[in-house]
């Protein structure tokens, strides 16, 4: 491998941005693909699904044999509020595949005993989520209930351009919640990406079923829409 593709290989896992080595076997040929530039690109179609599942494979084109490495980020939830519903989501996602962090400025929720193993950040979320770095594959869950919590890690996640957006409350609160933001300039085409009420509606009403049906609308999310994540990073 040409130092300068390993560079740039290197330099993608370190920022968290997805790309895919392409490597003609025949001749020994590689080249770095991102997902921003698949749409004119002869394999296409093999390098969506390759971004879409993460998965690397062999694949022959013409009298070709091509060997395509994935090297997608692994997803990451990242949760605020250090709730009910929270402690049955984190274990169910991390499960999943996903790495798991949680956001609560309020030190009497937000302990290891009852998030254990889980990563922990009892700070306010302007200062938690840039030091976390949030990207296109990170999934934001506000669940507080909090406005002074929720509202602005969902502004900052919709900013950085996570792939899931999600808010708990009824559609008034939801109502209310969205006119707070554009006072303070959020465009209302951006939050129309908010998931809320959170979650697929599968009449869920314990904690831990709101958990199952926001990890479902999560995943549905990541594995929709893979290419587009990053098409604007």
């Amino acid at each position: 491998m040409e130092l300068s593709l390993l560079e740039a290989l290197n330099g993608a896992r370190a920022a968290r941005r997805a790309s895919v080595l392409v490597t003609e076997l025949g001749s020994g040929r590689q080249r770095l693909v991102r997902p921003d530039a698949i749409a004119a690109d002869p394999l296409a179609e093999h390098l969506a699904e390759a971004f879409r599942t993460g998965r690397s494979r062999l694949i022959e084109t013409g009298n070709e044999r091509v060997f395509l490495t994935a090297q997608v980020p692994a997803p990451r939830l990242v949760i605020t509020g250090a709730v009910h519903i929270s402690q049955a989501l984190a274990p169910m996602a991390a499960t999943a595949g996903f790495d798991v962090v949680i956001v609560d400025p309020r030190t009497a929720f937000a302990t290891p005993e009852r998030f254990p193993g889980v990563d922990i950040r009892a700070e306010w979320p302007d200062v938690a989520l840039p030091q976390i770095g949030l990207d296109p594959f990170t999934a934001l869950a506000a669940l507080t209930h909090d406005p002074k919590i929720d509202e602005p890690a969902l502004a900052a996640a919709l900013q950085a351009g996570c792939f899931y957006v999600g808010a708990l409350g009824s559609r008034k609160t939801h109502a209310a919640r969205l006119e707070r933001l554009i006072a303070k300039g959020m465009s209302r085409e951006a939050l129309a990406r908010i998931h809320s009420p959170i979650g697929v509606d599968i009449g869920s009403v314990s904690p831990a079923e709101i958990a199952v049906a926001i990890l479902a609308e999560v995943i549905a999310d990541l594995r929709r829409r893979p290419a587009a994540r990053e098409q604007a990073a």
